[in-house]
């Protein structure tokens, strides 16, 4: 994982399907370590032990055109986290693999949840990342809003 002071404590999504959305994020974040540390009947909280970083809750208007990157610890997570976010409805926003355009260490995959917002899931490699596909440009949704 990046080591690196905090810039944001946490993060709260407001969905309208608390049950789906909970389906796809509690798959799309267990491969990047982060797991359900506390559930209510309105919203679920995502972290690792003792740090819930990020929240989902039932509600309106819903979260929209957001963007939150999540960390993770190799290659193969980022991999399994965007296999697993599409298996749970959401879709491909940018498939994994180096984004130059941010570093030759950049390895990340990129998806649209159940309401639009791009999530991400990104690996810092240690060195430039030489035997993954490369991506160009920047992650887009299909009305052609930029990644950040």
């Amino acid at each position: 994982m990046t080591t690196r002071p905090i810039v944001v404590d946490h993060v709260l999504f407001v969905v309208g399907d608390l049950a789906a959305s909970r389906r796809l994020y509690t798959a799309a974040l267990a491969p990047l370590g982060y797991e359900e540390l506390h559930v209510q009947e309105d919203g679920v909280h995502y972290g690792v032990e003792g740090i819930d970083d990020f929240a989902i809750y039932q509600g309106a208007p819903v979260t929209t055109a957001a963007h939150v990157a999540f960390d993770a610890t190799d290659r193969p997570s980022v991999d399994a986290f965007f296999e697993a976010a599409l298996s749970r409805g959401a879709t491909a926003r940018g498939e994994p693999g180096v984004w130059t355009q941010y570093s030759e260490r950049y390895y990340a995959a990129f998806i649209n949840d159940l309401h639009g917002n791009n999530v991400e899931a990104v690996w810092h490699a240690p060195e430039r990342v030489r035997d993954a596909p490369i991506r160009g440009g920047v992650p887009r949704t299909s009305r052609g809003s930029l990644h950040r």
